[in-house]
């Protein structure tokens, strides 16, 4: 049943809801069921409680053009881009370099 990874990690959020694991996992999961306030709510949550998280801003951005929100979505990328850049990690790095390329209108496909 689709719903037993959803509710299994709501299960999680509320052992430990400032996990941000469980916190992306579960926005990535509330992506999978057309959730995407909810989603959208939990991104945002995660990028100003755990900044850190780099995986976050890649998702939140996509997220945010999905929305028609794509300044919100370059503005997502450049931040991830700068901790992307503390943290040393590159595929991060590239990654949302392209997708910002591509909000921008820039990208190749």
């Amino acid at each position: 049943m689709p719903t037993d990874r959803l509710d299994q990690l709501k299960a999680f959020h509320e052992e430990d809801p400032e996990d941000p694991f469980t916190r992306y996992a579960l926005a990535q999961e509330h992506l999978k069921h057309d959730n995407a306030a909810r989603a959208l709510d939990l991104f945002e949550a995660l990028v100003e409680t755990d900044p850190d998280y780099v995986g976050t801003y890649y998702h939140l951005g996509k997220l945010y053009e999905r929305l028609d929100r794509t300044d919100d979505a370059i503005d997502t990328y450049a931040q991830g881009i700068e901790v992307a850049r503390e943290q040393g990690t590159q595929k991060d790095l590239s990654e949302l370099k392209d997708a910002k390329l591509k909000a921008e209108g820039i990208g190749f496909d």
